[in-house]
């Protein structure tokens, strides 16, 4: 069974760190990318990042530079989102998503570019 599993959200301050992991089980995950999305309480799913299978095509949303890292161990079939200077508009579900295929960048940040989904994990962030 292919399965993505989300975990480390929680509650935190404003300014506060968190490192969310994104296990996979259930498929080669060495050759799959996997984004990130996250969805805030009202709003669409958005795009966060996005890390190929090498490490070495990484993409951002540009909101999300300079705060937000993604990065992976394909031996421990892992990818996690680090996320500094946490702000209370970081609240939302975060979700890790896998995608077999090699895309545009213009293509990377569409959810429909991604075969498995994960089911979220929740961050709060407080003011």
């Amino acid at each position: 069974q292919v399965q993505l599993v989300e975990t480390g959200g929680g509650l935190v301050q404003a300014g506060d760190s968190l490192r969310l992991s994104c296990e996979g089980s259930g498929l080669t995950f060495g050759m799959y990318a996997v984004g990130w999305f996250r969805q805030a309480p009202g709003k669409e799913r958005e795009f966060v990042a996005r890390i190929r299978w090498s490490a070495g095509s990484i993409h951002y949303a540009d909101s999300m530079k300079g705060r937000f890292t993604v990065s992976r161990d394909n031996d421990n079939n892992t990818v996690y989102l680090q996320m500094n200077s946490l702000k209370p508009e970081d609240t939302a579900i975060y979700y890790c998503a896998a995608d077999a295929a090699v895309r545009r960048a213009n293509d990377v940040a569409l959810e429909h570019s991604y075969e498995v989904w994960g089911t979220g994990t929740r961050v709060t962030v407080s003011s």
